[in-house]
């Protein structure tokens, strides 16, 4: 979600307006959520010689089934005080952990309480949590009653992210539609939500255009918008349109120097010339005789095929490039943990991890893991980067203390 946060001013519609919220929140609850007990365990509140404070009680809820909202009724009868600011903190870790339905309780709680100023990102990250926790079909409803102030480009963008992670294309670009008319101000998280979407269902011939109508909107596009757009123009064999997108990076101001360093290996996949009149699937038979400067066409071809959602492309690839004889490097490793984390194979990244752990040529290198796991957190991917760090811990690796 975007940074902007513009509160809404506490009117008797803002309250009405919250009271019909707080109406639908209780109507889901009661007849979606399945099992739900009225207490939590004495001892998943409070533990021997733990810290009390109010994350750490919600944090000791063992399971999903365990209230926040009655922990959070109780520390305010304990008379304890409780901020918008501390909330919003509690939230984002269980969004990082993948505590979804606390979360959302969370959420909830803060609509409830008319002393709490609600902003745009509040209401955005709540249509995301119901999605996660009651479906698309709770997230749709639940945006449809907001207030017509309350439908800013966040909260649109949070429902745009809901339909294309579900891959709903015609629900997508119907909202999409319904977002241009709106004439509200855009930021690039939004075209890049649908980019994701055509990449994610094959449709990389859209990607451009909705590139163009970003251009058009005057709108900057960031590193994410690039990377989709790049794979996109890769997979159609666009070679002009792809170095030309390469020219438009150099001369942009905001370029990280990491993204320098890709800029530096697509050009050389491209002046190898394999894209060129060839078939991408005669680069991942199994060649034992490939040269190294061959394997960067191969890495780039691991990133593309992630792009795509296409596993056993990548399968392939990974199996071709352990049968050649030349030394495996740490960038090898990087590009398929990075792909196999994008489509959400875990069980693959772990052992893409254990190999290189256990590679006699080439050394673990944990920094280029954390750089990768920076690099998932700062486009947005944050649950990507917990499933990342959480393995990285259980196989005993040194990880970055926090994701911004």
């Amino acid at each position: 979600m975007a940074a902007r946060s513009i509160f809404l001013s506490l009117t008797r519609n803002g309250r009405r307006d919250r009271s019909m919220l707080r109406s639908f929140s209780s109507s889901a609850s009661r007849s979606e959520v399945i099992g739900e007990e009225s207490s939590n365990v004495a001892e998943e509140e409070k533990g021997d010689g733990e810290d009390d404070d109010l994350k750490s009680r919600i944090f000791r809820l063992r399971l999903p089934k365990r209230s926040a909202t009655n922990v959070l009724q109780k520390w305010v009868g304990e008379g304890h005080k409780v901020t918008i600011c501390g909330l919003r903190d509690i939230s984002k870790e269980l969004r990082k952990s993948q505590r979804y339905k606390h979360a959302l309780e969370i959420s909830e709680w803060m609509v409830a309480n008319e002393e709490f100023e609600i902003s745009d990102s509040d209401y955005a990250v709540r249509i995301d949590l119901m999605s996660k926790v009651f479906g698309i079909d709770a997230a749709e409803r639940y945006f449809q009653v907001l207030p017509p102030n309350v439908k800013t480009s966040e909260t649109y963008t949070a429902l745009l992210h809901s339909y294309a992670a579900s891959k709903l294309t015609d629900k997508a670009e119907a909202l999409y539609k319904q977002i241009k008319e709106s004439n509200l101000s855009l930021s690039a998280i939004t075209y890049n939500e649908l980019m994701t979407l055509y990449m994610s269902v094959g449709q990389v011939e859209k990607v451009s255009s909705v590139v163009e109508e970003l251009k058009r909107q005057k709108v900057a596009p960031d590193l994410f918008t690039y990377n989709l757009w790049i794979s996109s123009c890769a997979a159609a064999l666009k070679i002009d349109e792809l170095r030309s997108i390469l020219h438009e990076m150099s001369h942009d101001p905001g370029l990280h120097e990491d993204w320098v360093r890709y800029m530096n290996l697509v050009n050389i996949y491209l002046t190898s010339g394999h894209l060129v009149n060839s078939e991408l699937n005669s680069l991942v038979e199994s060649e034992k005789d490939i040269m190294q400067r061959e394997w960067i066409t191969y890495d780039f071809l691991l990133v593309l095929y992630g792009g795509l959602g296409n596993k056993d492309k990548l399968d392939q690839i990974w199996k071709s490039l352990r049968m050649t004889k030349q030394k495996m490097t740490s960038r090898n490793y990087l590009c398929i943990a990075s792909s196999y984390l994008m489509l959400g194979h875990l069980k693959e990244l772990g052992e893409v991890i254990d190999q290189w752990k256990q590679s006699v040529a080439t050394d673990f290198d944990f920094s280029s893991c954390n750089r990768l796991l920076k690099a998932f957190a700062e486009v947005g991917l944050i649950e990507k980067a917990t499933a990342f760090r959480m393995i990285l811990t259980e196989k005993g690796c040194e990880v970055v203390d926090d994701l911004k």
